[in-house]
C-alpha cells in the first residue's frame, strides 16, 4: 500500500541540534560502540531499538536500473557479500514507491526539501529531516531550519531522509501530540540520544503519538526524534532478532557492517 502525506535514515562524532536548540543539546558527543544491537523490550508497550554508529548508516531506494528496492531482500542481494545488520523504512512515499520529502543517497538529491502545506501525518508541522555527512555526524532538524542551513551551504548530507511529524523537539513532545488520544497504531522513528547514539524503534502494538514520542523522551534520553511511517508501512529487518518482515517499501535505512561495506 503506498505511502503518501495524507497517511490517517551519533556518531563516531554525533550532534543532536535542532532550531532554537539550547547549546548543550548541540554539542558533539563521543561514540565509541562499533556494534550494531537490536532488542526488544515490553515496557512501556511492546517494542524494538536498534542501535548503530552514524558511520555505518546507509538509505536505499533504488536498484542499477533505477528500479525501487522495494524489499529487504533486494537490499540484501544488492549489498552483495556486504552484511545488513539491521534495516526498517525510512519515510513517507508515493504511490511509486518514491519519497515525497528530502532524501540524499550518497550526496545525490533524489527529492528537493518539501515545506508544502498540506494534510496528514507528514505536515503536522514542525516535521523534520534525518540527515548524516561523510564524516558520520548525524543530526535530526525541523525542515525549514535545516533548508536555511543547505541554502547557505553550512552543511552538506550525504544521506537524509525528510519524514514527520517531529516527534520530539528540543526535549519536547510535538505541541499537537493530546495525551489522551486514542489512535493508535504500529509506528517506528529515529532519534539522536544524549549518549551519543542513534536509535531506530518500532512499536510491537499500536501506540499513539504522544507514548511513541514519550518513549523517546523519557526512556531512551533522545532530545530530539522524527517519526519515520506507521501502519502497514513500519518494517524491520533484524537476524538478531529473528525477524524479517514481508513488505513493499520506499526508501529503506539499514546499519551495514563496516568491515564488508561497499
Amino acid at each position: 500500500m503506498p505511502r503518501a502525506s495524507f497517511f490517517p535514515i551519533i556518531v563516531v562524532t554525533a550532534a543532536a541540534f535542532l532550531s532554537g536548540c539550547k547549546q548543550d543539546l548541540a554539542e558533539l558527543v563521543d561514540f565509541d560502540d562499533d556494534t550494531a544491537t537490536c532488542v526488544t523490550h515490553t515496557e512501556p508497550f511492546a517494542h524494538s531499538i536498534c542501535t548503530t554508529s552514524g558511520d555505518k548508516l546507509q538509505l536505499f531506494w533504488q536498484n542499477e536500473q533505477d528500479k525501487p528496492l522495494l524489499t529487504f531482500d533486494n537490499v540484501i542481494k544488492r549489498l552483495n557479500q556486504a552484511k545488513l545488520e539491521f534495516a526498517m523504512n525510512a519515510g513517507m512515499y508515493d504511490e511509486n514507491f518514491a519519497p515525497i520529502g528530502y532524501t540524499v543517497i550518497q550526496g545525490r538529491e533524489i527529492h528537493s526539501l518539501n515545506t508544502k502545506d498540506g494534510g496528514g501525518n507528514f505536515h503536522l508541522l514542525p516535521n523534520g529531516v534525518l540527515w548524516w555527512d561523510k564524516s558520520g555526524r548525524v543530526a535530526i532538524e525541523e525542515s525549514k531550519a535545516l533548508g536555511e542551513k543547505l541554502k547557505n551551504q553550512q552543511i552538506k548530507p550525504w544521506f537524509a531522509t525528510q519524514s514527520g511529524p517531529m516527534l520530539v523537539i528540543n526535549n519536547q513532545i510535538h505541541p499537537k501530540f493530546n495525551p489522551e488520544s486514542t489512535s493508535k497504531k504500529p509506528r517506528n522513528g529515529a532519534g539522536v540520544c544524549k549518549d551519543g547514539t542513534i536509535k531506530l524503534v518500532i512499536s510491537d502494538e499500536p501506540v499513539t503519538f504522544y507514548e511513541f514520542a514519550s518513549l523517546f523522551k523519557d526512556n531512551l534520553g533522545c532530545p530530539n526524534a522524527l517519526f519515520l511511517d506507521g501502519g502497514v508501512a513500519s518494517a524491520l529487518y533484524s537476524p538478531e532478532l529473528e525477524r524479517h518482515d514481508q513488505q513493499d517499501m520506499g526508501v529503506m535505512i539499514g546499519s551495514v557492517s563496516k568491515d564488508s561495506r561497499n
